[in-house]
């Protein structure tokens, strides 16, 4: 601790004292988001067996590692229908059982998303997950302006993968965009809400937008 930066240290005390950190290694997910998706999921039931999500912005794998158990991509339960995971990082992502992974790949790019298409197939995504942000500036318009990018980048493409009636959750820093993309959604999306899960910190301006009931009718 004595060589460390005083961010750091405030960094590994909070870890320290973060009763979901303690939580996510005693139950075996790679990190305290888990519990965030966990959270909405139970709330909105949002992810079910032999479904099939898209996981984007997906490192280091703790939303795949709960996609994957909801939809029993990993045929755990073989008395209930087999989903799909697919996880994408422009980071590295250590192999999931059940989920298809394309590491270091960003999923902004037409090549990526034409990779997801391909793994996708013939079939639609029920649910396009993204707990993705950029690189923190510092300059808090800033950084809104750039999550917000990352968010309509995923709504975007949520319109080419999500059959009817599927889902989207996408995080968000709190500011001036939130409202138009709230907007946006519900241009698609019969059910559209804000979320902020008791596992996200209270210090942190982080909320997730949560639409449901994609319809392809609405988007006309």
């Amino acid at each position: 601790m004595k060589n460390r930066s005083k961010s750091s240290q405030e960094w590994l005390r909070r870890q320290v004292k973060d009763p979901y950190v303690k939580r996510a290694h005693e139950e075996h997910w790679r990190c305290r988001s888990a519990y965030k998706l966990i959270e909405m999921d139970d709330k909105l039931r949002l992810l079910s067996p032999g479904m099939t999500v898209v996981d984007c912005g997906a490192a280091p794998g703790s939303w795949s590692q709960v996609a994957v158990d909801r939809t029993n991509s990993s045929c755990r339960d073989k008395n209930k229908p087999v989903g799909k995971v697919i996880s994408v990082d422009l980071h590295g992502i250590s192999p999931i059982e059940g989920s298809c992974i394309f590491s270091q790949s960003d999923f902004t790019s037409a090549e990526t998303q034409s990779k997801i298409l391909s793994c996708l197939g013939k079939g639609k995504a029920n649910v396009v997950l993204s707990d993705m942000a950029p690189n923190a500036t510092g300059v808090k318009h800033l950084d809104h302006d750039l999550i917000s990018e990352l968010c309509l980048s995923v709504l975007t493409f949520s319109t080419s993968v999500l059959s009817d009636g599927g889902a989207v959750v996408c995080k968000i820093w709190m500011g001036h965009n939130q409202n138009r993309l709230l907007s946006a959604m519900k241009t698609i999306f019969k059910n559209v809400k804000i979320m902020k899960p008791n596992a996200s910190r209270g210090d942190s301006s982080e909320i997730f937008l949560v639409g449901r009931g994609y319809s392809s009718e609405l988007k006309r």
